[in-house]
């Protein structure tokens, strides 16, 4: 009761103040009220709760806009294997020409170091076998001529009911036959080279590219099927490895190999891996790969390549080498939010093939940035730099 009778003389006090002061009594009431006064937030506090430490906002449109590729984190690892190779013309690049028909040279149409395409003559030829195949062409198809015309004029007078059917149906017969002779003369006179009447005709080009060498001169006679010149197609070239035998079942089609010439450094992919295909029996794996990009070296170079075989470090998580950043002096990746991106410190191994080993950081479920991802470290510094002011 006590406590009771001295909040009401309490109280009566407050009011008898508040009628005396008049104007001041609501400093009166809010100083003595029992409610403290809220305390303005803090400028720094409000900007580490909007954006977390190490952590980049982004939405999907602007990852779309600057190029950001988002990629998932891969097992399997890999172990580097040291090859030597040489670079060499391709199977298709080069092309040793032959006469089809024997003949005598009338001209020579080039020489080593010119450039050629595809169809161009090389050297103009007069043989007699071009003029007899010629000529049977052009007696096939007079063959198969007169036999069409004996068919229609068969099948004129059997409407008008003065040959029997079978008169008509042997023509047609007569005539499947002759058109078929022509077809094959045809044929023989154009895998010849296409010989005129005179039997003057022009051995070709099957690519293009440039003549290394030429072996016959105006006058001289050329057997059939003997070489007259040689073409290479200097751009079409690829990089040929020898590889222990293991590496068979370990390298892929598809592989990337980092490859080391005269030129510097560049990429390649592998194409071809045959087993068993070393020099005498040798049991070799022999690795092809084409060069990625036009700087390459000249056919007959050697170079060295490095490249990532499969099933030998097991579950190791990689990640793509462009993905790793480095940022106050730490290697860190981008994981993806549904914010944006998050840095997330690790500890990154070998590379090779473009491709870098995590070995720890990750647990392989995560999704990073990969292409641009130096835009984020960018947008993480600047970050920063604002905090600090």
């Amino acid at each position: 009761m006590q406590t009771l009778t001295s909040n009401k003389k309490l109280l009566i006090a407050g009011v008898a103040a508040v009628v005396l002061l008049g104007g001041g009594a609501m400093a009166l009431k809010l100083s003595s009220s029992n409610e403290a006064p809220a305390a303005a937030p803090d400028a720094e506090t409000t900007e580490q709760a909007e954006t977390p430490e190490g952590v980049v906002e982004l939405t999907n449109e602007q990852i779309k806009a600057a190029g950001i590729s988002v990629v998932s984190v891969s097992r399997g690892g890999g172990g580097e294997t040291r090859l030597s190779g040489r670079v060499e013309a391709m199977v298709d690049a080069r092309a040793a020409v032959g006469a089809t028909v024997g003949g005598t040279v009338e001209r020579v149409l080039v020489a080593p170091g010119q450039s050629v395409r595809a169809g161009q003559a090389l050297i103009n030829l007069l043989s007699g076998d071009g003029a007899a195949l010629r000529a049977e062409a052009d007696a096939a198809a007079a063959s198969a001529t007169a036999a069409r015309q004996a068919h229609q004029r068969n099948q004129n007078l059997a409407q008008q009911g003065v040959v029997a059917r079978q008169e008509v149906e042997a023509s047609q017969a007569q005539l499947a036959s002759a058109e078929a002779m022509a077809r094959a003369a045809r044929a023989r006179s154009a895998a010849a080279g296409s010989p005129n009447a005179s039997g003057r005709m022009s051995v070709v080009s099957p690519i293009s590219g440039v003549v290394t060498n030429v072996q016959v001169g105006p006058g001289g006679f050329v057997a059939q099927g003997a070489v007259v010149a040689e073409v290479t197609n200097p751009a079409r070239v690829e990089l040929v490895f020898n590889a222990p035998p293991h590496m068979a079942a370990n390298v892929r089609i598809g592989s990337s190999l980092r490859v080391t010439g005269q030129q510097g450094e560049f990429e390649a992919v592998v194409t071809g891996v045959a087993a068993d295909a070393g020099p005498q029996d040798s049991g070799a794996t022999l690795i092809r790969a084409r060069p990625q990009g036009s700087d390459l070296p000249p056919a007959g170079s050697s170079v060295s390549g490095i490249i990532v075989t499969e099933g030998q470090t097991g579950g190791v998580i990689t990640v793509p080498t462009e993905a790793v950043q480095t940022v106050n002096g730490a290697s860190v990746v981008f994981v993806s939010t549904p914010q944006g991106f998050k840095a997330t410190p690790v500890l990154a191994g070998r590379q090779a093939g473009g491709e870098t080993e995590i070995l720890r950081g990750l647990d392989g479920a995560e999704r990073i940035a990969s292409t641009n991802a130096f835009l984020l470290k960018a947008e993480l510094a600047k970050g920063e730099a604002s905090h600090a002011h």
